[in-house]
C-alpha cells in the first residue's frame, strides 16, 4: 500500500514553495520606510511614525481605522476571461475606499488568497494586481495568506479577501456628524460597476441575453469581459490631497463609498439626524454599462439605484464655501466630479430629485 503524501491530497509543498519566491518583490514595491524588515516573519512590522524628524507625522491623539472587504462573482467574469492581474486592485480599492471615508491615511494592506490547487503563475497575477492598487493607494502591502483548500473550492475557483488599516488624528476623523443643511454633495466619477452588482450584471448578460465574454457590444466600445473588469477606482489619493490642503478643519463634512446598496442607502449611513440629502437625478451622466444592463435585463430603475453605483463611486458633503475649490483638485487630479445635490433641515434621509 502506498504510502500517503500531501500532494497526493491535492497540496503540492514544492509548487507552493515556487508561489512564495514569487511574491516578495511585489510586496516590496509598496514598502516605504516606516516597514521595517522581518524577512521570514511571521507578522509585519509597520512603523506608525517616522523615526526621522523630517518625515516625522506627529499624530495628535492617533485613532486605528480597520476595514475589510472582498471582490466578490467578478472574480469568475476573471476566471471565465483569464485574465487576473486587475482583480487585486478591485481588492484594495474596495477596503481603502472604505478607510478614507473616515479621513484616514491608509498604512498598510493584507490579503487572503485562498485556491483549490497551488498554482504559482496565477497567484503572482493575483498579488500583482494587488501590489499595483497599493502602489496606486500609497499603502504598503505588508504580508498575507495563501490558503491552498482543495475540498472547499472547485477547480478554476478562487477567493480574495483584503484588510486595509490607516490612521486619523482624532480631532480629524470624519464621521458626518458636521453635516449641515445647506451643503453640496459632490459626486466623484466611478469607472463602471467597480465591485458590486455582479451577480446580477452577470446573470442580465450570460444567461439573460446568452452573450459571451467576448462578445463585442458596440455601446460599450468592448467586449463584455472586458467592460465587466474595469478596475474599481482607488480615490485614496486625490481625497487624501484635498483633505490635507486646508488648514482649517470643517471642510470636508462627510464621505460616502458606493458600493452595494447604492448612493440611497450608503449616504444615508453618514446623515445626522435633522439633515436630509437631496439626490439630483440626471446631474451627471450615467455610463452606458448601466443602461445597457437596465434595458438588456428590463430593470426597474428603483432595482439599478439600489444595486449599482450608477456612475458615481464615492460622495463627499461638503461647506459650500470651499465645493468650487475642491471641484477644481478633484479635475486637476483627474477625478471627473459634478455637483449632485444639497443638505437640507428635515428629517434624516436621502431623497432623490427627478
Amino acid at each position: 500500500m502506498a504510502k500517503a503524501t500531501y500532494k497526493d491530497a491535492g497540496v503540492d509543498l514544492d509548487l507552493y514553495a515556487d508561489a512564495m519566491a514569487r511574491l516578495p518583490r511585489l510586496l516590496r514595491r509598496t514598502h516605504t520606510p516606516r516597514v521595517l524588515p522581518l524577512e521570514g516573519g511571521f507578522a509585519g512590522l509597520f512603523q506608525l511614525d517616522f523615526a526621522s524628524s523630517l518625515f516625522a507625522r506627529r499624530y495628535q491623539d492617533p485613532v486605528l481605522v480597520a476595514c475589510t472587504d472582498g471582490v466578490g462573482t467578478k472574480l469568475k467574469v476573471a476566471a471565465a476571461i483569464g485574465i487576473h492581474n486587475t482583480v487585486g486592485i478591485d481588492l484594495v480599492a474596495m477596503s481603502v475606499n472604505d478607510a478614507i471615508c473616515c479621513g484616514a491615511e491608509p498604512l498598510f494592506f493584507l490579503d487572503y488568497v485562498a485556491m483549490p490547487k497551488d498554482d504559482p503563475p496565477l497567484l503572482e497575477q493575483l498579488v500583482e494586481g494587488i501590489s499595483a492598487g497599493c502602489v496606486e493607494s500609497d499603502c504598503a502591502l505588508l504580508g498575507g495568506e495563501t490558503a491552498i483548500l482543495p475540498d472547499v473550492y472547485a477547480p478554476g475557483d478562487y477567493d480574495l479577501a483584503g484588510f486595509c488599516v490607516g490612521v486619523v488624528s482624532r480631532k480629524h476623523a470624519i464621521d458626518g456628524t458636521a453635516i449641515a443643511p445647506g451643503d453640496v454633495v459632490l459626486g466623484l466619477a466611478s469607472t463602471g460597476l467597480h465591485s458590486n452588482g455582479y451577480s446580477l450584471a452577470r446573470k442580465i448578460a450570460f444567461e439573460i441575453a446568452g452573450l459571451r465574454t467576448d462578445t463585442e457590444v458596440e455601446e460599450l466600445g468592448r467586449t463584455v469581459g472586458e467592460a465587466m473588469l474595469t478596475p474599481t477606482r482607488i480615490y485614496a489619493r486625490p481625497i487624501r490631497q484635498v483633505l490635507t490642503h486646508y488648514r482649517v478643519k470643517n471642510v470636508v463634512h462627510g464621505i460616502a463609498h458606493i458600493t452595494g446598496g447604492g448612493l440611497h442607502e450608503n449616504l444615508v449611513r453618514i446623515v445626522p439626524e435633522g439633515a436630509r440629502i437631496v439626490i439630483d437625478r440626471g446631474s451627471w451622466p450615467v455610463p452606458a454599462i448601466f443602461s445597457w444592463l437596465e434595458r438588456l435585463g428590463d430593470v426597474e430603475q428603483a432595482e439599478m439605484d439600489r444595486v449599482f453605483n450608477m456612475g458615481v463611486g464615492m460622495v463627499l458633503v461638503v461647506s459650500p464655501h470651499f465645493a468650487n475649490s475642491i471641484r477644481s483638485q478633484l479635475t486637476d487630479a483627474g477625478v471627473e466630479n459634478w455637483t449632485i445635490g444639497r443638505v437640507e433641515e428635515g428629517p434624516r434621509s436621502v431623497v432623490w430629485k427627478e
